[in-house]
């Protein structure tokens, strides 16, 4: 029986005999054989007479040997190609000529009996594939044991195709359920077979069935190879899975297999990554110890680990150790060193090693120079990193775009703005092209100061410069966003990041869930959680931690607890954070119980943890039980910080408990220098005790010996917290005592005390002291001193002082602002002081004050108070005339004007005027409208503006209920007035005493007594002290309704409340009497309130009978 001998390798076979038969006639090609060997009819044979021995070939050359077909007459081969060997495919092909499985099935395990030639993964493949879809299986467990006895590669298609007859679904990642179910239809895997399958699982991303399979193994007796323990390692330092790689290296030994130097350099990175310094140091040492000694890659891996780890002393042993041994620091080594001591901001280190790294020959590349000019950025010489850039193009090394970006994100740390766009507008002439992380610097930087609207500028110039933008820079952009809770705009990039085809990473979610929070839209935060989930991106604890946050500053506390509770089933562990967030909710919502049982359940409290109770505690009462944590804390070796101190002073303090809050404050400066908020804690309780000398000398101590920068708010925000709580003559007094001392020589001082003088209706006391401070004590006053008092004068109607302090400011040299002309404007405006407003305004111009529109509205407002109508709508049409912006304030005077002269009409015209001018209408002037044409008794009108308002989506407020529930009840329209009333009190809004004055009054005159009475009622459940209105009223209706004898209930009530009957009182008496005809009561009361003082009015004489 002729061989045929079918090759799938090009290289190999391209010289070698081939014979075929097709139909019936053989055809022989003589070509030269392998170097040395010689052709015996179509068979290779070696110098020595033996066949070619394929299986020692097959392992250098990929698909090596195919198969022998045996057809029914005879050998047969189908399409080959003689020229070049025949391909593994071809050999398929041939083999699919055969329709009958029994045939192609005995053919197949023929050539597998012959003791020279291999099939390979195709042909096999190809073979389990025909007996799968002829449903036998046990034919397939022959193929695939052949396949492990001949090591013929098991790929992915092999299982899936054997799953596929098993009736397993769910692809690879079902491997260790499938095993099961090959076990029982008689495929034996053995330890090759299981490594592969390992190694598949492992390349799948399936790395949890992996290690399944793994178990499955050991549990066969299967010792799986040294290079699938390294795998399933390798695997696992991805997860950050530690346990589960110790317990494999430890596994692995108790298999008698020795660990290498490959996997002991997995065990120190894993162990340095998670923060386990020590045993990854130990690791180091059992390496020399097993004499499996470290090398280059080991060194450098754990050095890095112990830089993350700011072990940097630690690092330097190590790396001294490897100087000393035969493994050398490579470039690797040196770079990692120089990034890490740079970013811990090491230079005198990083120059070291520079030094080192070029006497080992290793000369200075872009990469090391980027380096240092990063690290001399974060130590803020950034004039060196230029010099060290001008010194790598002296050295012929072109800096790359990451150099650049390095000394532009150096220059916005120091707020040199100027400076980086320049180099970044620059970058391009020299023909490097910014990438997105270029423009994300600046996004980053824009957002971090505050300035969403530049970063969103840069991140669409980004855009339009054709530089797509990548996640980063789409959450750097929203972080400004969130920061500043600017929803919509953030929300839009949400969306059209979606839209581009990115994915939102659980940052991206974070910083939505953050705009959603400050926004008050939580649920719409807890859906993004959902929505994280069915799109694949597992939420993190930091997702779930910044929920909890909002949830308790929303108040929902039930439902934090209840996302706490969440984060096990989210497979997710609390983090230090986690339970801190959770404190500081259960603190602010006053549940100390509750906070200190999830304290304690905590492993590892940290300082913040602690001071988070501490701060439930003090704002609870709770300062002896903080005093006790405080103790815990030292035992605990966990140190307190300022903040702690501070918690513990302000507890003190707020108890009156000043000798043991100084008691503290002198045990913390023998380890801790107190910050500002320590003074501001401390100081307003000494000083409210009276002990001046002893609040001094803390402060002084502070300025002087603590050498803190006292910045310019500093003392202002001092004497504001002291005179918050002292008494203002003590203030006054420290105070004194430090200006006189020199310690501070600044108006910041004084300023608070104005203020407080000011607010108190005590603006002479103002004046006085600032006369003192400025003359006596040398003050230089600033234009906010000058501005404080001038506006007490004037709400003091101290007019003239206000304005001779006026000149007096500008005489001194201190030019007036905007503000100041404003204020003495408006003062002018209210008096009617109408030419003078013209004078000052005039004066403004002249001084180069460009007035504002607030300006321009108090004149109009002026002009309308003084009964200058005419005038005001005429400025007004000048100003609009030009580039004037009106605002609601600018039509309010102009509208209130035009509805008192009755002109309904033209005040309507203006509401739309506003609309016209982009000016939307607010609640104040949809208010003005309705009281207008309510008072002109077009109630239909008010309540149509009413109407127009809630549909324009303006919420009304008090006010706007009020105003039409008394034009409602003007007219008579009780029952709507009683509509709006009730609608009022379902809106949220709590009524005050006079809607309730007004509807009470509204029930009187409508003769509904009773509802009324019942109000009046109700009024007073609500907490609303009814006052000498509601009584006049209620009297005045009882008694007109004939019910003088509640009527002098009501008075008896009335005097029992401490109130002074006054003329309406009485007038309302007296018609009662009258109505009731009892003139001699009438006049009884006409006597009684004459004997008390008071004096009748025209009413009274109206109502007494004749």
């Amino acid at each position: 029986m002729p061989l045929i001998v079918l090759c799938s390798s090009k290289s190999f076979c391209s010289y070698a005999n081939y014979t075929a038969v097709i139909d019936s006639k053989q055809y022989v090609s003589n070509c030269d054989g392998l170097a040395g060997g010689k052709t015996s009819g179509f068979w290779k044979v070696s110098p020595c007479g033996s066949m070619v021995n394929w299986k020692k070939h097959r392992r250098k050359k990929a698909g090596l040997c195919g198969f022998v077909m045996k057809g029914s007459d005879g050998f047969k081969l189908s399409k080959g190609k003689p020229e070049i060997g025949m391909s593994s495919e071809e050999a398929i092909v041939a083999l699919k000529s055969i329709s009958d499985p029994n045939e192609a099935f005995s053919s197949f395990k023929a050539v597998a009996e012959l003791p020279n030639l291999v099939h390979t993964t195709e042909t096999c493949n190809y073979m389990l594939e025909l007996l799968r879809v002829h449903g036998r299986v046990v034919d397939m467990a022959v193929v695939f044991d052949l396949m492990q006895n001949q090591i013929v590669y098991r790929n992915l298609t092999t299982y899936l195709t054997i799953f596929k007859a098993l009736h397993v679904r769910g692809g690879i990642r079902q491997a260790p359920f499938a095993l099961q179910r090959m076990r029982m239809a008689g495929f034996a895997l053995n330890g090759y077979s299981y490594n592969g399958l390992i190694h598949l699982l492992l390349q799948s991303g399936h790395d949890k069935e992996a290690l399944q399979v793994y178990r499955r193994a050991l549990s066969e007796g299967i010792k799986p190879s040294l290079k699938t323990y390294s795998a399933l390692m390798i695997a696992s330092e991805k997860r950050r899975d530690i346990d589960t790689i110790m317990v494999l290296l430890k596994e692995m030994e108790s298999l008698g297999l020795r660990p290498n130097v490959y996997t002991f350099t997995i065990c120190i990175r894993v162990l340095g990554k998670a923060g386990k310094i020590d045993e990854a140091y130990s690791i180091l040492k059992r390496m020399d110890r097993e004499g499996c000694g470290p090398d280059v890659i080991a060194y450098t891996v754990l050095i890095d680990a112990l830089c993350n780890a700011k072990e940097f002393d630690k690092a330097k042993e190590v790396f001294m150790k490897m100087n000393s041994s035969s493994q050398k620091p490579d470039r690797v080594t040196y770079i990692t060193l120089l990034d890490k001591f740079g970013d811990f901001g090491d230079l005198d280190a990083v120059r070291e090693f520079w030094v080192k790294m070029e006497a080992d020959g290793y000369a200075a590349d872009v990469v090391t120079f980027t380096i240092l000019v990063n690290t001399l950025c974060k130590a803020g010489k950034i004039d060196e990193a230029f010099d060290t850039l001008d010194n790598m193009r002296k050295s012929g090394i072109s800096p790359n775009l990451h150099t650049y970006n390095t000394i532009i994100g150096g220059l916005l740390r120091v707020n040199r703005l100027s400076e980086a766009l320049d180099l970044f507008e620059g970058m391009e002439t020299l023909g490097i092209k910014p990438t997105a992380y270029s423009y994300i610097l600046f996004i980053d930087y824009y957002g971090k100061s505050g300035e969403p609207d530049k970063a969103l500028e840069t991140f669409e110039k980004m855009k339009i410069r054709g530089i797509a933008p990548n996640i980063v820079a789409c959450n750097a952009s929203l972080y400004s966003l969130a920061e500043m809770g600017r929803l919509g705009e953030a929300k839009d990039i949400f969306n059209e990041l979606k839209k581009s085809g990115l994915a939102p990473d659980t940052i991206t979610y974070n910083m939505m869930m953050k705009c959603y929070g400050k926004a008050g839209q939580i649920d719409e935060a807890i859906r993004l959680v959902a929505e994280m989930m069915e799109s694949g991106c597992d939420p993190d604890v930091a997702n779930v931690n910044s929920l909890i946050d909002s949830l308790y500053k929303a108040g929902r506390v039930d439902e934090a607890w209840a996302m706490f509770c969440r984060l096990k089933e989210m497979r997710l562990s609390p983090t230090i954070v986690t339970y801190n967030t959770m404190l500081a909710g259960l603190g602010r919502e006053g549940r100390v119980q509750e906070a200190v049982e999830l304290f304690e359940s905590i492993t590892h409290p940290n300082t913040i943890t602690f001071n988070t109770l501490l701060d439930c505690l003090c704002k609870n009462n709770e300062i002896n039980m903080a005093l006790k944590l405080l103790y815990e804390m030292t035992k605990m070796n966990c140190i307190p910080d300022v903040f702690t101190y501070n918690t513990i002073i302000y507890a003190l303090i707020s108890e009156d408990r000043v000798n043991d809050a100084l008691l503290f404050f002198h045990q913390m400066r023998k380890m801790l220098y107190p910050d500002n908020v320590t003074l501001y804690t401390l100081l307003p309780g000494v000083v409210k005790d009276g002990r001046i000398e002893d609040a001094f000398k803390i402060t002084k101590c502070y300025v002087c010996e603590v050498r803190n920068q006292t910045h310019g708010s500093f003392w202002g925000d001092l004497t504001e917290g002291i005179v918050r709580v002292a008494e203002i003559d003590q203030s006054i007094l420290l105070v004194e005592r430090l200006i006189f001392e020199g310690l501070c020589r600044n108006d910041l001082v004084l300023i608070p005390l104005m203020k407080v003088l000011c607010k108190h209706k005590k603006a002479l006391d103002a004046h006085e002291l600032f006369v003192k401070f400025t003359n006596s004590f040398g003050i230089q006053p600033t234009l906010e001193t000058y501005y404080i008092l001038i506006e007490g004068l004037l709400d003091n109607h101290l007019t003239e002082m206000a304005w001779n302090l006026y000149k007096e400011m500008k005489t001194s040299g201190c030019a007036p602002d905007i503000f100041t002309y404003n204020l003495l404007l408006d003062g002018l405006g209210k008096s009617g002081r109408v030419d003078e407003i013209f004078e000052l305004y005039e004066e403004m111009l002249c001084r180069g004050c460009k007035p504002n529109t607030i300006t321009h509205n108090i004149v109009i407002s002026g002009l309308v108070k003084s009964n200058q109508l005419e005038s005001a709508i005429d400025l007004y049409y000048d100003l609009i005339s030009g580039d004037f912006n009106p605002t609601p304030c600018t039509y309010g005077p102009l509208i209130d004007g035009l509805l008192k002269l009755g002109k309904l009409d033209e005040a309507k015209n203006f509401l739309e005027e506003m609309v016209e001018y982009g000016c939307k209408p607010n609640c104040a002037i949809y208010n003005i409208l309705i009281n207008g044409f309510g008072k002109a008794r077009d109630v239909e009108t008010a309540c149509e503006l009413f109407e127009r308002m809630v549909k324009e989506g303006i919420k009304p407020d008090l006010k706007s209920y009020t105003i039409l529930v008394d034009c409602l009840c003007l007219v008579g329209e009780v029952e709507d007035a009683l509509h709006y009333f009730e609608e009022l009190k379902s809106t949220g809004i709590d009524p005050d005493s006079i809607s309730y004055n007004l509807m009470i009054n509204g029930l009187g005159r409508s003769r509904r007594i009773e509802e009324a009475l019942s109000l009046f009622k109700e009024m007073q459940n609500r907490g609303i002290i009814p006052d000498l209105y509601t009584y006049n009223s209620l009297i005045l209706n009882l008694g007109v309704a004939g019910m003088m004898e509640d009527a002098g209930k009501m008075y008896e009530e009335l005097l029992l409340k401490g109130f002074k009957p006054n003329v309406f009182t009485y007038n309302a008496l007296i018609r009662g009497c009258s109505v009731s005809r009892n003139p001699d009561r009438a006049y009884a009361i006409y006597k009684k309130m004459m004997v008390g003082g008071c004096s009748p009015n025209t009413g009274t004489f109206a109502q007494l009978p004749n």
